[in-house]
């Protein structure tokens, strides 16, 4: 456990918690707490789906500025291959269903972190953004691939380009967000719809996330090749074979799947 991220486990349900006060701003040691976390979190059986959470307050105001306003672009390139980048990266590829509860402000990696997620729920309120144009920079950690293509490029410049802050409404109607709900019911709602998965088939929710991961990124053809090698390795698991045997004997959704 980090002096700044933890991982807490719950029926299930694995929480990334994000705790450096006051707006848990991303420095070099939380980058590398959410790396271990992350990695933790994919390699546990017993989590089953993963919220990540900034607290009641804040998810994630961004980047620590201080600390990178003074490096040269070596020093930054350096930085980068192990820094939030490789964080990141390491939630986006836990192969089980992720959700980012999202409260206060998420901007820049903040936001940046928040679009690895599968889904996103925003607290009425909640302010996002990527407004590193404003410090004469770029998103550097996702925002600009992610970010367009959840939105799709137009949106996605606009965000960019102006660095403005979308609230909560703006940015559940451009897909920046999936849900909103009240601040007070953040947290309980992105456990919600993390239980669904507590007791699922582990092995298929991983091949549903990587067949659509991996499939955005190349041309139709190869994406469905992905699919069909990932849906015909899922006849070794235990999962398929209960999950048919159930539908057989008594109808669709009664299955009790062991995960494996």
């Amino acid at each position: 456990m980090g002096e700044f991220v933890r991982l807490e486990v719950d029926g299930g349900i694995g929480t990334i918690r994000l705790d450096r006060p006051k707006m848990n701003a991303l420095n070099s040691q939380v980058e590398r707490e959410i790396l271990e976390v992350a990695t933790e979190a994919a390699e546990r059986d017993e989590v089953r789906a993963v919220i990540v959470y900034g607290g009641e307050k804040v998810f994630a105001a961004g980047a620590d500025i201080k600390e990178m306003s003074e490096k040269s672009a070596p020093e930054m390139a350096a930085k980068e291959r192990r820094g939030l980048s490789a964080a990141l990266t390491a939630v986006a590829e836990i192969p089980k269903p992720t959700v980012a509860a999202l409260t206060g402000y998420a901007l820049g990696g903040g936001f940046e972190l928040a679009l690895t997620c599968d889904r996103r729920i925003a607290a009425e309120g909640l302010k996002v953004g990527q407004p590193e144009i404003l410090l004469g920079v770029i998103p550097g950690a996702g925002g600009t691939q992610r970010l367009a293509r959840l939105v799709g490029p137009s949106k996605a410049k606009d965000i960019v380009f102006s660095g403005r802050f979308v609230e909560a409404q703006e940015a559940l109607s451009l897909g920046m967000v999936d849900e909103v709900v009240a601040a007070e019911d953040v947290y309980a709602a992105a456990r919600r719809w993390a239980e669904q998965f507590a007791n699922g088939p582990a092995h298929a929710l991983a091949a549903a996330k990587r067949a659509i991961d991996e499939g955005l990124e190349v041309d139709l053809n190869t994406g469905l090749r992905i699919e069909t090698h990932l849906f015909t390795s899922l006849f070794a698991t235990e999962d398929q074979k209960t999950g048919m045997r159930s539908f057989i004997e008594n109808g669709p959704g009664k299955a009790e799947f062991s995960g494996n």
